[in-house]
């Protein structure tokens, strides 16, 4: 078992640790609904205690209608009955830190449900004390609305009230109406969100949509996206400058991490845009910081090529500020799923890749099982795909049921699932694997354990970054210390000459004993290696 919380240790905790991501609907059902809760959470945390993870980012549970799956709330302070009560939570916080593993939560802070008491007092009347916690905006001068602003979700990002006889902005559904963060009584409430549950002792939080908060007061026209084509999603045809990555949105992000720095060994994590042309402004400077950890999943969005990742992830790290950590994400419930964007063969280097990189590894429920983006026929529940059809756009596969085992519905509930569970769930499980001594999740186990052994990997520095032919390989130093790693993102065999002598660690196939290792390190197709230097 992992050490218990101690809040005395120095605030860099997050720079050594492996993130988790659960998504609360599908990890496991308790009650027969087919809808995963926080009972179900508790149930499982042996896994992530054998598996070694560190932080749990959960996603969110607060109370909400569930026209965007919780991304929608109507009662901030509050856990949804789908999920359990809070009472709840606070036995899973507990749970969690008695294993020594953080607890992150989901914060929604662009905007509310409709459903929320903020907005049905707000849309009552101007004259209503919250009439402006929203963006209110008379007609345009046709009568419509007042800019060619775009939901992300397709359609005017603007709707019509009646009752105040004024469009209300929203960057996503209509039921998910933007909260006005120019008025100082929002951004009140809101930081009294983050101390209701820092006070329960929550270790920090994802900020969704975290770019977005400002919207141009000027009410300017959003000019059309020149990168766009037909294929490009009707959302995307225009360049969403009035309401993405304007600076008054990082000083609203700077609020919330004064909050947490009032509280000990607290972080924020944030969804923003992290090209090295952005990542630098969503950390801040070093005498006034933002975010601890820009979520990046840049090895999501690039080409699975040695020369291509090579020169990514260089630019990517060049780009931190030096007070920066880099974080790397594989997997998430709004991305493709790593198995889909690397292929099956290349799963296992994809785990070596994350797990040894230098910064925060961020891994998705049922990445360590390879799980599938497999499509859903003729069911359809993301409101993404339901109003941008046809882009692949569909949420809905990724999101499937964690597999467990290979009882029915993969053990995730005795109930009617509220998404399938993957084909092939009987079949590719936790139980399964964990039977089978050169599994993906033994390697990722394994990975985990070779992490906390070896400080070159936690903190060291990272050098020689290159692609040779096929394989992509680097170098992770601390001290004396210096470990290679070398992944052959071919399928073809191919050989990494080091020039120097060293002991194999582990290979991702996890049927190689480790031992002495030449200057030419000869790697099979789909195949990566941990040598240690000597």
């Amino acid at each position: 078992m992992n050490d218990r919380i101690d809040d005395s240790r120095d605030t860099g905790w997050y720079r050594r640790c492996v993130l988790y991501q659960i998504y609360p609907l599908s990890f496991q059902d308790t009650n027969g609904d087919g809808k995963g809760d926080l009972q179900g959470i508790i149930a499982r945390l042996d896994h992530l205690t054998w598996l070694g993870i560190d932080a749990v980012w959960l996603g969110p549970v607060q109370s909400s209608p569930m026209d965007d799956f919780g991304y929608d709330i109507s009662n901030y302070e509050d856990v949804d009955p789908v999920f359990g009560k809070l009472e709840d939570l606070r036995r899973l916080t507990e749970e969690l830190h008695r294993r020594g593993i953080r607890l992150i939560l989901d914060f929604v802070p662009n905007h509310t449900s409709s459903e929320h008491p903020w907005f049905i007092e707000s849309r009552s009347s101007p004259a209503n004390p919250k009439h402006d916690w929203y963006i209110w905006v008379d007609p345009g001068p046709d009568g419509g609305p007042p800019t060619n602003w775009l939901s992300r979700f397709g359609g005017p990002a603007w709707a019509w009230e009646p009752r105040r006889g004024q469009y209300y902005c929203h960057v996503f559904l209509p039921s998910q109406p933007d909260l006005n963060w120019r008025n100082g009584e929002v951004r009140t409430a809101l930081i009294d969100v983050l101390r209701f549950w820092l006070d329960r002792g929550v270790d920090g939080f994802r900020i969704d949509a975290a770019a977005v908060l400002s919207k141009d007061p000027l009410l300017r026209d959003d000019p059309p996206n020149p990168d766009a084509d037909e294929r490009t999603p009707p959302p995307q045809r225009l360049k969403p400058v009035s309401n993405d990555g304007r600076p008054e949105s990082l000083e609203w992000l700077r609020l919330m991490r004064e909050v947490c720095d009032e509280y000990a060994e607290k972080v924020l994590l944030g969804e923003v845009d992290t090209s090295p042309e952005r990542v630098p402004s969503f950390y801040g400077p070093a005498e006034r910081p933002i975010l601890h950890l820009p979520l990046n999943y840049s090895l999501l969005d690039q080409e699975w090529d040695a020369s291509v990742l090579a020169e990514g992830i260089i630019a990517y790290l060049g780009a931190i500020p030096r007070h920066g950590w880099p974080v790397w994400g594989i997997g998430g419930q709004d991305k493709k799923r790593i198995v889909n964007h690397a292929g099956r063969s290349q799963a296992r280097n994809a785990a070596l890749l994350a797990l040894t990189l230098r910064g925060t590894p961020l891994i998705y429920a049922g990445d360590e099982i390879g799980m599938e983006q497999v499509p859903i026929e003729g069911r359809v529940l993301d409101p993404f795909e339901r109003l941008v059809p046809g882009y692949g756009l569909n949420r809905d596969p990724q999101r499937r049921p964690m597999q467990w085992d290979a009882s029915l519905h993969a053990g995730f509930t005795e109930g009617e699932p509220w998404l399938p569970v993957a084909p092939d769930g009987r079949r590719r499980n936790v139980e399964a694997q964990k039977a089978e001594p050169t599994s993906l999740l033994n390697l990722y186990r394994t990975l985990l354990r070779l992490r906390r052994s070896e400080p070159a990997l936690t903190e060291g520095t990272i050098e020689d970054i290159r692609a040779e032919g096929t394989v992509l390989t680097y170098c992770r130093r601390a001290d004396a210390r210096r470990l290679r790693v070398a992944l052959n993102l071919g399928h073809e065999p191919a050989s990494l000459r080091t020039g120097e002598r060293g002991e194999l660690l582990v290979t991702t196939q996890l049927d190689r004993s480790t031992g002495a290792a030449g200057p030419i390190v000869e790697l099979r197709p789909d195949e990566g290696v941990l040598l240690a230097l000597e």
